[in-house]
C-alpha cells in the first residue's frame, strides 16, 4: 500500500477548472499535480493548433501518458512515427526519446505524468492564461539554450527542436 494514501484528498476537476497556463502554444490547464495527488500523478490538459509540438527530448524522471481527446497528433517515440487520432492512447517510457506535434486543425489531449512533477517544469517555462484560449502566436522563436537548461532541471534532455524526425 501506498504512502501517499490518506495524505490527499479526492479530486474534482471540470470543464474550465484548474490551473490555466499558456506554455510554448498550448493551452494547458493543471489538472492534478504532485501536491494534490501525493506526487503519484500529474494530469494536464491541453488545447494547441497545428504545427505545435514539443522539442524532441527523453525524460529520466518520469513516464508519460497522452490520451487524445479531440483533433490528431502524430508522434515519434524511439524511432516510430504514429499518427494518433482522438480516442488513442500513446505511452512514452522514461528513457525512451519522443516528441509530437498537431497534425489537425486543433488538437485538444491529456498528458499525464507518472510520478508527478513534470508539471513544475511546465510552470518554470510558462505564463498565466489570460483566458482560456489559445495563447496569440509569439513573436520570436523559442529560446532552445534557455529551455534546455530548464528542463535539465527537472531531469529532461532536449535533443532536438521541435517537429517529427526525417
Amino acid at each position: 500500500m501506498s504512502s501517499a494514501i490518506g495524505k490527499v484528498a479526492p479530486i474534482v476537476a471540470g470543464p474550465g477548472e484548474g490551473e490555466a497556463l499558456w506554455f510554448m502554444d498550448f493551452l494547458a490547464t493543471v489538472k492534478a499535480t504532485a501536491q494534490s495527488t501525493g506526487s503519484a500523478v500529474a494530469v494536464i490538459e491541453h488545447l494547441g493548433p497545428r504545427g505545435a509540438g514539443s522539442p524532441l527530448h527523453v525524460h529520466s524522471r518520469e513516464d508519460e501518458w497522452f490520451y487524445v481527446t479531440e483533433g490528431e497528433l502524430t508522434f515519434w517515440v524511439g524511432g516510430e512515427t504514429s499518427v494518433a487520432p482522438a480516442g488513442s492512447f500513446v505511452f512514452g517510457p522514461r528513457g525512451i526519446p519522443h516528441t509530437f506535434v498537431v497534425s489537425s486543425e486543433q488538437a485538444r489531449f491529456l498528458l499525464v505524468t507518472e510520478p508527478a512533477g513534470f508539471e513544475g517544469f511546465m510552470r518554470a517555462g510558462a505564463r498565466p492564461a489570460e483566458r482560456l484560449e489559445l495563447p496569440p502566436a509569439p513573436s520570436d522563436p523559442p529560446d532552445i539554450a534557455a529551455m534546455s537548461a530548464l528542463a535539465a532541471e527537472y531531469g529532461i534532455e532536449i535533443l532536438g527542436p521541435p517537429g517529427i524526425p526525417d
